[in-house]
């Protein structure tokens, strides 16, 4: 009795990737709850990307496999951010299934490559090899380890001081798909915490913008709010969030309780 071949749809090539290459516009949501129905109830809105946050929420690689799951019909692009810029976090996130990743509080080129280097096998980095895990559909994908390196995808997130002195170095390493701004981090590096529009936290943003622009780079930001959004893709965002889970949420919630109060 021969096993019957059946026909899957495959990842690659990863398309978001060639999309942020290609500088294209990508709206997108955040989500933190940690919770498989939700996600894959935001899922089904049409949003460009979403991103599943390992730093801010209570995520975990186990956690993350459901949501994972919840997102196979679709057409959202599942972003990752780690809690950290480190190489075993990255391979255990490689391995359940993520192509797409955020790394938070990149301060240097180096460490921009060290990350770069961490999501690519050898020779072109130090990705530990494993034949048989999620991302390989199990050992199903052919030709997996002779494409994958060129279809993962690295956003590095700069949000400090220091990673604002070393935006042109940053933006210029190679592998380095995109630059996401964090307005709100930025204002706290700053001194003006809960401030993101604070005229020095712009001006911070400004340079990490024409840093990336001078690189060719795509740019990113998440911001919930409307007006900021629109501003920030009118100066030349290409990958915006514009909400997150829990404050669609909590401000739906609110609003229809308000409806009815008395």
């Amino acid at each position: 009795m021969t096993t019957p071949h059946l026909p899957q749809l495959s990842p690659l090539p990863n398309q978001f990737r060639a999309d942020i290459l290609a500088r294209k516009r990508l709206i997108g949501c955040w989500t933190s709850l940690g919770q498989p129905v939700t996600t894959e109830i935001i899922g089904l809105a049409g949003f460009d990307w979403m991103l599943l946050d390992g730093e801010h929420a209570p995520n975990d690689v186990l956690t993350f496999v459901p949501q994972l799951m919840a997102l196979k019909d679709s057409t959202s692009a599942p972003v990752v951010r780690p809690p950290w810029n480190d190489p075993v976090l990255l391979k255990r996130l490689l391995d359940i299934g993520f192509y797409n990743f955020l790394i938070p509080f990149v301060e240097s080129a180096e460490e921009a490559r060290r990350a770069v280097r961490a999501t690519r096998y050898p020779p072109d980095g130090v990705r530990g090899v494993s034949g048989v895990q999620r991302q390989n559909r199990y050992g199903t994908l052919p030709d997996f380890f002779q494409t994958i390196n060129e279809n993962i995808c690295v956003l590095v997130q700069i949000e400090s001081r220091k990673g604002v002195e070393a935006a042109d170095e940053i933006c210029a390493e190679p592998g380095v798909d995109g630059i996401f701004i964090g307005p709100n981090d930025l204002a706290a590096a700053y001194g003006h915490l809960g401030n993101p529009n604070h005229p020095e936290v712009q001006a911070a943003v400004a340079q990490i913008y024409d840093a990336a622009n001078r690189a060719g780079k795509a740019i990113g930001t998440l911001t919930p709010v409307e007006a900021d959004a629109r501003r920030y893709i009118d100066m030349g965002a290409h990958f915006v969030a514009v909400g997150l889970d829990h404050t669609l949420l909590r401000d739906a919630s609110r609003a229809l309780r308000e409806r009815f109060a008395q």
